[in-house]
């Protein structure tokens, strides 16, 4: 069999809405391990957020941030941080309009507000374990690869208007991502392919999120979840089955990837 390279989203593709991986999706992954394929992580979380889910899958490769930190075999090969002096203008708009900003690098996250409801209901839904501390001058003299906007649907697009150095994409109802232009999941694969060389029929992605629409229409050879939004399945190749009904295997299966 070909080696391949599959890249697999966190929330709601290796995790069911519970925050729990499936033993269906674990021992697909180890199969494929076995088999000598390459697995990575593609997620918009931040490093420190799923290093157990790591270790417990054994995968040393992962795109972060959406594609802004890029780690190949435990090795940083892509960094892509958010505008310094943008980023300080935002803050300043954002404090204006009392919503609160948190500052994220390959280690920690920061915000400029000691509390917030919004903070505590976003963030608590990743169930993670922790929550940002705060420092509203964390983003000083620092590479930040991502920030978090806390607002309500829509007010995002006043930042969006006056921003155009970052893209703002929304992942819960009180919070949105802010990335670098033209940052995603998409770029960050293509930086992985780089340095190994899978040419493209031997490329696999899973997803399920808003997020994951670049790399699932870059990468050929792509699957959405079936609990994934409608325009999320549109964007993919193929649709497979939802990650509480063993959608990871049944795609993997549908991919003629297991034996």
């Amino acid at each position: 069999m070909e080696k391949s390279i599959i890249f697999f989203d966190i929330d709601g593709t290796l995790l069911n809405h519970d925050k729990k991986l499936p033993a269906s999706t674990k021992e697909a992954i180890s199969r494929l391990q076995q088999l000598g394929h390459e697995v990575a992580i593609a997620t918009g979380r931040a490093p420190f957020m799923y290093e157990n889910l790591r270790k417990e899958l054994g995968i040393r490769s992962f795109i972060s941030y959406n594609g802004q930190y890029v780690v190949l075999n435990d090795e940083v090969i892509y960094k892509n941080p958010l505008t310094a002096e943008a980023l300080e203008k935002l803050t300043a708009v954002a404090v204006e309009n009392e919503h609160p900003v948190v500052y994220m690098d390959h280690e920690d996250m920061k915000a400029n507000v000691r509390q917030h409801a919004y903070i505590e209901e976003s963030i608590g839904t990743l169930k993670i374990g922790m929550e940002p501390t705060h420092d509203p001058d964390y983003h000083v003299d620092r590479p930040l690869y991502q920030s978090l906007l806390f607002c309500e649907k829509g007010e995002e697009e006043q930042y969006r208007e006056t921003f155009p150095d970052f893209d703002f994409i929304r992942w819960h109802t009180y919070s949105v991502d802010i990335l670098p232009k033209g940052g995603s999941k998409a770029q960050g694969i293509a930086k992985m392919i780089e340095k190994l060389g899978y040419p493209a029929e031997r490329q696999f992605a899973f997803g399920d999120g808003l997020n994951d629409i670049e790399m699932l229409t870059a990468v050929e050879n792509s699957f959405a979840m079936g609990n994934a939004f409608d325009k999320v399945k549109a964007s993919a190749k193929f649709v497979t089955k939802s990650v509480e009904e063993n959608g990871i295997l049944h795609g993997l299966q549908m991919a003629g990837l297991l034996d």
